[in-house]
């Protein structure tokens, strides 16, 4: 896969069947690594998906009309907190990974987040060390671990809580 032919650019509501089929895939291929459930979202019709783009930060990247990959920026609400933001719902398609898509969306999200947030923050289940390479390549830091933070099928999955001070870090 050419990198070049990635195009990285906000979900709009007229995506909200791609993303209501990229979003699903990743809670059913991957459910260990969300805080939602394929059984949760799945019964929400396309309207719900383009409701939820036309009010928040979401990121895709297309080669083509094919959307490979998606993450989210979400900015936390109250004047104390609205300096932060959080970077959820990452999921690249299997036959995408290790070809830069990942890469190209997280650079993509820090990049929104410049204008909105001085913190980004996230959290990426302890077992996935290429998702916590791929942050920590891009200046994101460990800075805590929460125990049991998920429970899929009868098991724990503890994640991995990391940071990235964009007041500090300029790159």
């Amino acid at each position: 896969m050419d990198i070049a032919e990635i195009r990285i650019c906000r979900l709009a509501a007229a995506d909200a069947e791609k993303y209501r089929d990229i979003r699903l895939e990743a809670l059913r291929c991957n459910p260990e690594a969300f805080g939602s459930s394929f059984a949760a979202e799945s019964v929400n019709p396309v309207g719900w998906f383009a409701d939820r783009l036309s009010r928040s930060f979401v990121l895709g990247a297309f080669r083509g009309a094919e959307l490979l990959g998606i993450a989210a920026l979400i900015i936390q609400a109250g004047d104390k907190r609205a300096h932060k933001g959080s970077l959820v719902g990452m999921y690249v398609r299997p036959d995408a990974r290790r070809a830069g898509v990942g890469r190209r969306l997280v650079e993509a999200v820090i990049d929104l987040a410049r204008n909105h947030v001085e913190l980004i923050q996230l959290s990426v289940v302890e077992e996935n060390e290429p998702a916590r390479r791929l942050y920590a390549g891009l200046g994101f830091v460990q800075y805590g671990v929460e125990i049991h933070a998920l429970k899929q099928a009868g098991r724990y999955y503890d994640e991995v809580l990391m940071a990235k001070d964009l007041a500090r870090n300029q790159d």
